[in-house]
This record gives C-alpha cells, structure tokens and sequence, in this order.
C-alpha cells in the first residue's frame, strides 16, 4: 500500500480471500479522514461489487491478476480509481435502467445485473476509460 495524506493506493491480487483487505482499506482511508460511517459502508459496498465482479466475469475466476485501488479527497469529494486489467467493459453503459425483473420475486428474478446497477446508484460521477490494456473507472461516492 502507497500512502499520503490526500491519496492512498492498494494493488492486490484477483482472490475473493482479499476483499476483507480491500475493506480494511477503505475503512482506514475513510476514519483518517473522518468520512461518516454511511458513506464508508457505501464505499466498500461498491469495491466489493466492482472487485467481485472483475474476478467472477472479467478476469473468468480467481487469479493471480491484479487489481488497483485508490482513494483520494478531491474539493471533499470521496474519489475512487479503480483498475483492472480484464477485457475492456465500461460498467456505466448499464447503470442507466434497472435489471430486468427487479419487479419479479426473489425466486423468479434472473440472476445478475443489481450489484452494477446498484453501484450507479451510489455514486454521482462516473467516468471510463481504457489505457495500456487496462480498465480505468474512476468514481466520486455519494455522500
């Protein structure tokens, strides 16, 4: 981990036995900065969505990949950067209707799509790009 007083980083592997240790992190960042205990939930909910979903979907299972956190405060804002090097897939093209079934029952509901829809609804800025093969997405968490 890379740490200053305005911006922290985390690389780890692609391994679901690390998202306790993304937690750890955000949850660090969050109490030196006295960020309120709703939005550091709300921050681990969406690394943990954005890091399960690069495992299972984007690099095909657990691996030996890498995956980049970082944490910044920009004008107050919380500002995520989240990398990843799977194959290209912009998340925001997903974030502007709800999945389908989300009005059907638990049981009859088709499998996948809430957690990134719910990620779109936790943050308020979102931006994408794709550089030297990696997945960039950089995100401001609502707070």
């Amino acid at each position: 981990m890379q740490t200053d007083s305005s911006r922290d980083a985390l690389e780890v592997s692609a391994r679901f036995a690390l998202i306790p240790t993304t937690a750890a992190f955000a949850d660090a960042f969050c109490a030196r900065h006295a960020i309120e205990r709703a939005v550091a939930l709300r921050l681990r909910l969406v690394i943990e969505e954005l890091f399960t979903n690069t495992v299972n979907h984007g690099y095909g299972g657990e691996s030996d990949a890498v995956i980049r956190i970082a944490l910044a405060l920009d004008d107050g804002d919380l500002v995520l950067q989240y990398e990843d090097a799977a194959p290209a897939f912009d998340p925001r093209e997903r974030w502007s209707a709800p999945p389908a079934g989300l009005d059907q029952s638990v049981d009859d509901r088709p499998v996948g799509g809430l957690g990134v829809h719910l990620v779109g609804e936790l943050v308020r800025d979102a931006r994408y790009s794709r550089e030297a093969g990696h997945n960039r997405l950089t995100l401001v968490v609502r707070r």
